[in-house]
Parts: C-alpha cells; sequence; structure tokens
C-alpha cells in the first residue's frame, strides 16, 4: 500500500503528495485533492482563528487505517493525508486528501470517503476563537450523516 499521513503544526504546500503520488508510475490516470480552510462561519460569531488539538500517535494510526479503509473499498495507487495542528487563521489550510487511481470515479469517491470519516473519526478537537471568546466547536450531525452512507 502506497499511504503516506503527517500531522504537523507547520503550513502545508497546496501541491503536497501529488508528485509523490505519480513518482515513477504510469499507471496513474485521476489524481483527486481535498483542501479544507479555516473559515469564517456566518451564522456564529466572527472567528478570529481556530486552534486543532489532537492525541499524537493516536491520530496517525487513525489517518492510516482510513487510508487502508480507502484502500480496500476502491482500486487506488496512492493516498496522502495531511493535517495541520496548532493555531490557523482564517484561510489557512487545515488539511489536504489527495488520492491517485487509475480511473477518476474510485478517486473521487475515496477522497470522499476519507473526508468523511476523518472527520468523524480522527481524535482532533477543535477549539474556535472569536471576537466574543473561546469555544470548543462540538461535532456536528451533518458529518455523521455523510459518514453513514458509506
Amino acid at each position: 500500500m502506497n499511504i503516506g499521513v503527517n500531522v504537523q503544526l507547520a503550513p502545508f504546500d497546496m501541491a503536497y503528495g501529488y508528485d509523490d503520488l505519480l513518482a515513477e508510475r504510469t499507471d496513474v490516470g485521476a489524481v483527486v485533492s481535498f483542501t479544507g480552510l479555516v473559515r469564517d462561519f456566518n451564522e456564529s460569531p466572527e472567528v478570529t482563528g481556530l486552534t486543532l488539538e489532537h492525541y499524537p500517535g493516536m491520530t496517525e494510526r487513525t489517518l492510516e487505517d482510513i487510508g487502508e479503509q480507502a484502500w480496500q473499498r476502491w482500486s487506488l495507487q496512492g493516498v496522502r493525508i495531511i493535517h495541520r495542528i496548532g493555531y490557523m487563521a482564517p484561510g489557512d489550510p487545515i488539511v489536504r486528501v489527495s488520492v491517485a487511481s487509475a480511473h477518476r470515479r474510485d478517486a473521487f469517491e475515496a477522497c470522499d470517503f476519507i473526508m468523511d470519516y476523518l472527520k468523524t473519526q480522527a481524535p482532533f478537537w477543535k477549539k474556535e476563537h472569536a471576537q466574543q471568546g473561546d469555544y470548543w466547536v462540538k461535532e456536528r450531525d451533518t458529518d455523521q450523516y455523510d459518514a453513514l452512507r458509506w
């Protein structure tokens, strides 16, 4: 299996994993990537930033497990998952998932699956910072609903 996982404080390049997924390969017909960004929510107090905490060791293993589940469900040539921790400002990238496959459908579905499972299974805790104060973000019902479709 060609699965790579990084959990880090430092910002990452938006092309993370792309060249690595294609290195010395001619059987890849599609690379699908998703990048999640810190945003300011219109329905809540203005977000000035967020802090992500995680459980070291367990988080990386959970992300690897999610990548392995995708590997077993679809025909894939590679998976890269990078997730930031620590403080981030609006507009900063939080997560990047890239999936390589011979066919686009497998790459699209696997990338979507990985994000749905990452949102519900990975041990991350999110604290939003707003002008009115800091607060821990609760899990959304929609995240659980999205994961159930798989």
